[in-house]
């Protein structure tokens, strides 16, 4: 019964492994140190398994500051797991590393608080390109027009769990971006604006100026798309 029993443990874990090989999903953190990422390390940690960001009242940041994947991503989806305590954070990408950990491009947005988790916001750029729970297309000369809604925006947010951990997914491919917080699509933008569009660039998490806060992110995974 022993040997069954070992065996079949060793068929399931097989299973397991070959189905996460055939997603084609990579992951991007090893869940013990910041290898392949860099930023500054008076702010950035691996602590209880996760990448964690941390600002304090003795050790604040004077301007947002990122963490930056080691590789630039075009077309892609991503998956991680977040947890925020205070303050605003977001995932970048398609971004443009400014040096000095400083990133401006397309963010999905983290936020402690109701007013902008879920968003499109462009950092260091256009702004809010789409507000929780809207379809948006972006014509070529900039104009912003909702077209539609993805979801309920009190669902969406009664769907997140406060100071606990949360799932994003980050869609991009071609012009077309969706983001999706606990399954639920929070934002799909189509964005024609071609001289400001991002096709490719930085990958990274940010932490926000302002109050003390902490955010952590795991279970990062990517995978590439045509």
């Amino acid at each position: 019964m022993i040997r069954l029993h070992s065996a079949v443990v060793a068929m399931l874990l097989a299973i397991s492994s070959w189905a996460s090989a055939e997603e084609g999903f990579t992951p991007l953190f090893d869940g013990k140190s910041l290898a392949g990422w860099s930023g500054h390390d008076k702010f950035w940690s691996v602590k209880d398994g996760a990448i964690t960001g941390q600002t304090t009242p003795e050790n604040p940041t004077q301007g947002n500051t990122f963490l930056l994947w080691k590789d630039e991503v075009a077309n892609f989806h991503l998956k991680l797991k977040f947890r925020i305590v205070g303050g605003n954070s977001g995932i970048q990408y398609r971004s443009k590393h400014e040096g000095n950990f400083v990133v401006g491009g397309y963010q999905a947005d983290i936020d402690s608080t109701d007013t902008y988790i879920g968003i499109l916001y462009e950092e260091r750029g256009r702004g809010i390109l789409a507000e929780r729970s809207k379809k948006v297309e972006i014509s070529e000369s900039g104009e912003k027009k909702v077209v539609g809604e993805t979801a309920d925006s009190k669902a969406i947010l009664e769907s997140i769990k406060k100071e606990d951990w949360n799932e994003y997914e980050v869609i991009a491919k071609g012009n077309e971006l969706t983001q999706k917080i606990n399954g639920m699509v929070t934002i799909h933008v189509i964005d024609n604006e071609k001289a400001k569009a991002a096709t490719k660039g930085v990958l990274a998490l940010q932490l926000h100026a302002g109050p003390p806060m902490l955010v952590q992110f795991k279970d990062i995974e990517i995978k590439t798309l045509d």
